[in-house]
């Protein structure tokens, strides 16, 4: 089963973030959020879920619903692949 969450933790959490980001630039351009924040949540999304797919590859892939080499390609874009 899968449960969505709309306006659940992790996009509150996201949603903080932005905002703090924002007012910490105090008037400065943003550039290249998008990416940013892409960034900074899949590293930790893909550790998180490797540790819970005991290291399989398979299994996370399975769990993110991607293909496993598009988890591949990820984990060695961000260095967990070691």
């Amino acid at each position: 089963m899968t449960k969505k969450y709309i306006n659940g933790p992790l996009s509150n959490a996201v949603q903080s973030s932005v905002q703090h980001y924002f007012k910490e630039l105090d008037g400065e351009e943003a550039t290249g959020i998008y990416d940013m924040v892409l960034q900074e949540t899949e590293r930790p999304l893909l550790q998180v879920t490797m540790q819970q797919a005991g290291g399989n590859q398979t299994r996370a892939a399975r769990m993110l619903g991607i293909n496993r080499n598009t988890l591949r390609k990820k984990l060695s874009r961000y260095e967990l692949d070691k």
